[in-house]
C-alpha cells in the first residue's frame, strides 16, 4: 500500500511539474542566448568560446567571449564590454588568447590580446583596411591577416555622401550594400616590430590563409579569372610567408577549390571541391580532396559518398569529417582511400570539429529540444561542457519532433519533419502549417529550430518539408529544380500534404504555409498552384522573376542557370507563374520583407503585395526597416513571430488578432 502511495505521489509531482511549464513565445526571443566558435586551447585544457545574448532595452545583440576548462568544473566570462567580441584564437603557446573588436570607440575591428592568467586585454593591431580573418603562425611570432580594403571616405566638408561609383558586374551584397572595386589581400603582421608587410595584391581577393605546420608557406584561396564576378571559380595556392614571395597555384579545377588544410607532417593538403565546373554552384555537392603539397597526386576521396563534407580535420594519416546527411550531420572518421566509419550520429546535429591533443574532439551539437551547445567527444561519447540554455529551457514545454517520409505524386521519396502541436491529442487530426525552408539548397534537420517550436506552441502541428533541391539527399536531389522552379518542390509540399491529411495529422480544413527567402518564393508558387491552403506568410519572396534580374545579388545564377532574359523570356515568364496568376489565388496572405535586403529585395513582396490587394484577395505587408535578409533586430523577430500567429489564428481558427506592439514583447 506505501509503495503505491509512493508511486501516486510521485506521478502527482510529475504531473504537476509537467504543467508548471511554459510554451515557447515571441518575447522568449530576448532570452535565448547563442553559443559559438569554440576554440581549443594548445594544452586542451580549456576551450575559448562567444556567448551572444540580447539587451533588450537597447533591443541589439552583444557578443561577450568565454571560457570553460576541459571537464567542465570551471567557467569564466572573460569580457563585458557593451562593444562586442569575436574570434577567439589561442596563441601557439597557449599563454594569451586574441580576439577582434571595434573597442575604445574604434570605427572598425582590430586584433586585440589578453593573457590567460586575467588582467586587461590591450589592443595588438592598428590597421588600416577591415579585419576579415586572421591566423597565428606556428611559433607564435606573427599573425596572418586578410584584410579588405577600406571604403574610400566621404567628403568631410558637408553631409553629402560622395557618389557611388560601380563598374563591375557583381555589384551589390546583402549586409554589404553597392560594392566597388574594393579587394582582400592577406599580410603579414610581426608581433615584436608590429610591422604590417603585404604578401598579396591586384586585382583578386584572398582568402582562408592556412600556415604548413613547419610555419614557412601559407595556403590560401582566390579566383584568379579574368572576371571573378562571372564564375565560383576559386583555387588552391601557396605561398612562402615572407615579404616579396610569389605564389604557387596548386589546383586547376574551373569548379570550385576552398578550405585547404595541412596534414599533421606538412606533406598533403586536404581541401573542398564542387562536383562540377559550371559558372554557378550553388546546388553542386561538396567533395573532399586530398593532394600532396607540391599539388601532385590530387584525388578525390568521397567521390562514392553523395553526401556533403561540410568540415574535415587531420587525425594523423586520416581525416575526421562532419557528414551531412538526410536531417542529419555526423562525425565520422575518413581514410584517403575515402573508407568512412561513423564516430557519433544520431537524430542531431553535429557542428563544428576540433582536435584534443589526447585523440578526443571538440564540437558542437544541437538536438530538435537543444539548441547548439558545446561538447566532447572521448571514446565515441558524448559529454556536455556548456549549459547556458538550461535555465530557460527548463522551464519550457517543447514539441515532440518526428521523422516521416512522404511520396510525391511522380513516386519521388520525400524526407519530412513534424512538430507536433503542444498539449493537443496526437490521435486527433489539428490544424496544420508547411513551414518551407529557404536557400532552397539546404534542409529541414533534427537541430532546434525555434519559429516551429513557437507555432507548435501556439497549438499547430508544423511540418517542414525537405522538398527537391534540398541538401542531404545527394547530387541529382539537389539539382533536381535546375532551371525549373516552382515545380518539384510544390510537388513535394503538396505530397506532403496529401500524407499528413491521410494519416489524420493535419486537418484538410485548416492548412496554412509559409516561410522565409526561397521558403518565401515557394510560399508564393504552392498558393498559386493549389488553393487548399486557407492562409499564407510569404517572408523575403519574389515571384515576378523577370523582375529579380539585376535587381537582386545572383546575378551569376540567373545568366547560368536561366540564361539572359532577352534571349530567354519565356522561360522567365514560366518561372514568374504566381505574379501573372494572381488573380487565381485565393489564400489570404501575408507578405514579410526587410527594407534593405539585397538579397531577394523587397520589390518581390510588394509586388505580390500590390497585385493581391488589386485582386482583392485579403493581405498585408510588413516592412522591417533597415533590416538585410535576415531580420536581426530582437523586437523585430518577436514581432515577426507574433504575426505569424496572429495571421494563423485568424484564418484557421477564427479569432480576432490582437494589435502588436512591440514594445510588449520584451517584458
Amino acid at each position: 500500500m506505501k509503495n503505491i502511495l509512493l508511486v501516486l505521489c510521485c506521478l502527482i509531482a510529475l504531473s504537476a511539474h509537467a504543467q508548471s511549464k511554459r510554451k515557447l513565445t515571441a518575447r522568449d526571443f530576448y532570452r535565448m542566448q547563442s553559443v559559438g566558435d569554440p576554440q581549443l586551447s594548445p594544452e586542451g585544457n580549456w576551450v575559448a568560446y562567444t556567448l551572444t545574448t540580447v539587451d533588450s532595452v537597447k533591443d541589439k545583440r552583444s557578443t561577450d567571449l568565454w571560457m570553460i576548462s576541459w571537464d567542465g568544473q570551471q567557467q569564466v566570462q572573460l569580457t563585458h564590454t557593451p562593444d562586442g567580441e569575436s574570434s577567439p584564437r589561442w596563441s601557439p603557446d597557449g599563454k594569451y588568447l586574441s580576439f577582434t573588436s571595434a573597442r575604445a570607440g574604434l570605427n572598425r575591428s582590430q586584433i586585440w590580446i589578453m593573457d590567460r592568467r586575467g588582467g586587461e586585454a590591450r589592443k595588438l593591431t592598428d590597421v588600416k583596411g577591415s579585419i576579415r580573418e586572421y591566423v597565428w603562425s606556428p611559433d607564435g611570432k606573427k599573425i596572418a591577416l586578410v584584410l579588405e580594403d577600406l571604403k574610400r571616405p566621404d567628403s568631410l566638408k558637408d553631409k553629402t555622401a560622395n557618389p557611388i561609383v560601380i563598374d563591375r558586374v557583381h555589384f551589390k551584397q546583402d549586409g554589404d550594400g553597392y560594392l566597388e572595386r574594393l579587394h582582400t589581400h592577406l599580410y603579414l603582421f610581426d608581433l615584436d616590430t608590429k610591422k604590417l608587410d603585404t604578401l598579396t595584391r591586384g586585382n583578386y581577393d584572398e582568402v582562408s590563409p592556412r600556415w604548413s605546420p613547419d610555419g614557412k608557406h601559407i595556403a590560401f584561396v582566390s579566383n584568379r579569372t579574368e572576371d571573378p564576378d562571372r564564375n565560383g571559380n576559386t583555387d588552391i595556392f601557396v605561398i612562402e610567408a615572407r615579404k616579396g614571395a610569389t605564389f604557387k597555384q596548386l589546383t586547376t579545377w574551373r569548379g570550385s577549390d576552398y578550405n585547404p588544410r595541412w596534414s599533421e607532417d606538412g606533406k598533403q593538403l586536404a581541401w573542398m571541391q564542387s562536383a562540377s565546373e559550371s559558372n554557378f554552384l550553388m546546388y553542386d555537392l561538396r567533395y573532399l580532396c586530398v593532394m600532396n603539397a607540391d599539388g601532385s597526386g590530387a584525388r578525390r576521396i568521397t567521390g562514392a559518398l553523395d553526401r556533403n563534407v561540410n568540415a574535415h580535420v587531420w587525425a594523423g594519416n586520416q581525416l575526421t569529417v562532419l557528414v551531412e546527411d538526410d536531417r542529419t550531420q555526423y562525425i565520422a572518421n575518413l581514410t584517403t582511400a575515402g573508407q568512412l566509419t561513423t564516430v557519433i550520429g544520431g537524430d542531431r546535429i553535429f557542428t563544428s570539429l576540433i582536435k584534443h591533443p589526447a585523440g578526443h574532439w571538440l564540437t558542437m551539437m544541437s538536438d530538435p529540444q537543444t539548441p547548439s551547445e558545446i561538447y566532447a567527444v572521448e571514446n565515441g561519447q558524448l559529454r556536455r561542457l556548456t549549459h547556458h540554455h538550461q535555465k530557460l529551457f527548463s522551464t519550457l514545454e517543447l514539441a515532440r519532433v518526428e521523422g516521416f517520409t512522404s511520396k510525391s505524386k511522380d513516386g519521388t521519396l520525400v524526407s519530412n519533419i513534424l512538430y507536433r502541436a503542444i498539449g493537443a491529442d496526437p490521435n486527433q487530426k489539428q490544424p496544420t502549417i508547411f513551414f518551407i525552408h529557404g536557400g532552397p539548397v539546404a534542409q529541414d534537420d533534427y537541430g532546434f529550430d525555434a519559429i516551429p517550436q513557437m507555432l507548435a506552441g501556439a497549438g499547430y502541428n508544423v511540418i517542414s518539408v525537405n522538398y527537391r533541391g534540398s541538401s542531404g539527399r545527394g547530387q541529382a536531389f539537389t539539382k533536381a529544380i535546375y532551371a525549373d522552379w516552382g515545380n518539384k518542390e510544390v510537388i513535394d509540399i503538396l505530397g506532403a500534404a496529401d500524407y499528413a491529411i491521410a494519416k489524420g495529422i493535419a486537418d484538410a480544413d485548416k492548412l496554412a504555409i509559409g516561410g522565409w527567402s526561397y521558403g518565401g518564393i515557394l510560399t508564393n508558387y504552392t498558393i498559386a498552384t493549389d488553393t487548399r491552403f486557407k492562409a499564407a506568410a510569404s517572408g523575403a519572396g519574389s515571384s515576378l522573376q523577370l523582375s529579380m534580374f539585376g535587381v537582386d545579388q545572383y546575378i551569376t545564377q540567373f545568366e547560368t542557370e536561366l540564361g539572359v532574359p532577352w534571349k530567354n523570356l519565356d522561360k522567365y515568364m514560366k518561372l514568374s507563374y504566381p505574379f501573372l496568376k494572381v488573380d487565381k489565388i485565393k489564400t489570404p496572405t501575408l507578405f514579410m520583407t526587410g527594407e534593405n535586403d539585397f538579397n531577394v529585395p523587397a520589390v518581390g513582396s510588394e509586388q505580390m503585395y500590390q497585385a493581391m490587394r488589386l485582386v482583392g484577395t485579403p493581405t498585408q505587408l510588413i516592412v522591417y526597416p533597415n533590416q538585410f535578409h535576415g531580420i536581426a533586430v530582437p523586437s523585430y523577430q518577436a514581432d515577426r513571430i507574433q504575426r505569424y500567429v496572429e495571421w494563423f489564428d485568424k484564418y484557421l481558427k477564427g479569432l480576432t488578432p490582437v494589435k502588436i506592439n512591440p514594445e510588449v514583447n520584451k517584458k
